[in-house]
């Protein structure tokens, strides 16, 4: 026995062996170990948005060990959703979405735990519920949303995980309240409805919701756990046409309505 098998042995105190087994891909990463998948199993992440974003992050945080998913959706599920979304399948068909997921997620795991909001998200309705998790994902494709998602992380300092595509592109970030930008600094005011593309307009590549999604549980575990170098203060942009990944620095609004006194 070697001395990272040795510590992990040391570790795995109350840690009942069936889960053990089910994580040791998890717990073998050494920076991950026991510890960080206790994190996990004790762990709340709300994701707002149960669709082609929202389908990657609750897959992977599901098998990854989070002990607790808020799902949040407000719409049911469509032969269009079927190209990207991969929690739902063709028996799902017209189902709604939050309950799709998360009869998704009991297939994949009894460990995590699901609590669905079938209602469409806003200030009002995130602030009821916000704390009742460590974090907060963004699953969704609406500016409007993603604005009062970031009141809320604000008001209640929980960490929101953003993410965003369209076409062949995506982008993602860590926003962390008080030490980051948060996303109106980034985006101060959302593009006119009128001219700005969305899915429906110029539509998305099936995978590319899966590339960022899955980024974004990673982001998440990083955040949970509190290893790594998670995205703050960098917005991620993937470019799938060409292949490509690059970050860009971030900066704080000092004027920044939303943050500014934080």
């Amino acid at each position: 026995m070697n001395s990272r098998e040795k510590e992990i042995m040391s570790e795995m105190n109350g840690l009942p062996s069936n889960l053990i087994e089910r994580f040791d891909r998890n717990i073998k990463v050494e920076e991950i170990g026991v510890k960080g998948q206790k994190k996990l199993l004790s762990s709340s992440v709300l994701v707002v948005g149960c669709g082609g974003l929202g389908s990657a992050v609750i897959h992977y945080l599901a098998v990854a060990g989070v002990g607790r998913l808020g799902l949040a959706d407000f719409d049911r599920v469509s032969l269009s959703n079927l190209q990207r979304q991969i929690l739902h399948g063709e028996k799902d068909l017209n189902k709604i979405k939050v309950e799709s997921a998360r009869d998704r997620v009991r297939e994949l795991t009894s460990i995590t735990e699901t609590k669905t909001y079938n209602l469409l998200m806003d200030e009002e309705s995130l602030s009821a519920i916000a704390k009742e998790y460590d974090v907060i994902v963004d699953g969704t494709d609406n500016f409007k949303i993603r604005y009062d998602i970031n009141r809320v992380c604000i008001k209640y300092k929980i960490p929101f995980i953003m993410g965003a595509v369209l076409s062949f592109s995506g982008q993602a970030t860590v926003i962390i309240p008080g030490e980051t930008p948060c996303y109106s600094c980034i985006f101060p005011s959302p593009p006119p409805e009128e001219i700005f593309p969305t899915a429906k307009t110029i539509g998305i590549l099936s995978s590319i919701p899966g590339i960022i999604g899955t980024i974004q549980a990673t982001e998440t575990i990083k955040v949970l756990t509190g290893v790594g170098t998670p995205l703050k203060g960098r917005l991620l942009l993937f470019d799938g046409f060409n292949m490509s990944f690059k970050t860009v620095p971030l900066y704080r609004d000092k004027d920044c309505l939303e943050c500014k006194n934080i």
